[in-house]
């Protein structure tokens, strides 16, 4: 076990940014949710472009912070990445967002509950991860966390590959094909976010352990 909060010299602060940067990740799938469950709420669009806003100022004071304090043990390059691996998942989210919202009429009868259930699970995760930080990383904890999260990415491969099944029966009209694989495979790649996120959390607690 070791402590990030003796490694960053008691700096409360890139916790607390780490933290938000994890909530705001999460706040944006909920509102990847809300445009599921209704997409033709086009005023959820506003949501999805501040909650990547709110995300990218929240990196941007996290390289400030990084520029500015001493850093004893803790590479700068490991608090980096975790915050641009936080960034990613608001990036991807807005990036469905924007797609969802340009095609709602190809979307009838469109089932991405599980998906939408699965990314849920693994924000939830990784907002866990992130908190364990604060007050010292127990590796047996972050390996179980970890092995979530990667379970989570199986499932949701297979969600995508039953999804992809059931649209190339060539009984639908090739540009709704195009348009829900595509979509398909944006939620496939936001949960591959989270797991980027878990794999940056499990060397820092490696290369501290």
């Amino acid at each position: 076990m070791f402590s990030l909060q003796k490694l960053l010299g008691q700096e409360d602060k890139f916790f607390d940014l780490l933290e938000a940067s994890a909530r705001e990740a999460r706040a944006g799938v909920e509102e990847l949710i809300k445009l599921i469950a209704s997409p033709n709420q086009t005023t959820l669009s506003y949501e999805f472009v501040q909650s990547r806003r709110r995300e990218k100022e929240l990196r941007g004071q996290i390289s400030q912070a990084i520029s500015t304090t001493f850093v004893t043990a803790l590479e700068r390059e490991d608090i980096e990445s975790l915050a641009n691996a936080l960034y990613r998942i608001t990036k991807s989210v807005e990036k469905f967002g924007e797609r969802i919202l340009l095609t709602p009429e190809h979307l009838k009868g469109v089932d991405f509950s599980k998906q939408a259930n699965l990314l849920a699970e693994a924000t939830a995760t990784v907002i866990e991860m992130v908190k364990s930080l604060r007050q010292g990383v127990d590796l047996e904890e972050i390996r179980r966390l970890d092995d979530k999260i990667h379970y989570l990415e199986g499932e949701a491969d297979k969600a995508v590959l039953e999804a992809l099944r059931q649209l190339f029966t060539g009984k639908e009209d090739p540009i709704v094909v195009i348009v829900r694989k595509d979509l398909f495979e944006l939620l496939e790649k936001i949960i591959d976010r989270c797991r980027d996120v878990s794999n940056v959390i499990s060397n820092i607690a490696l290369k501290n352990s």
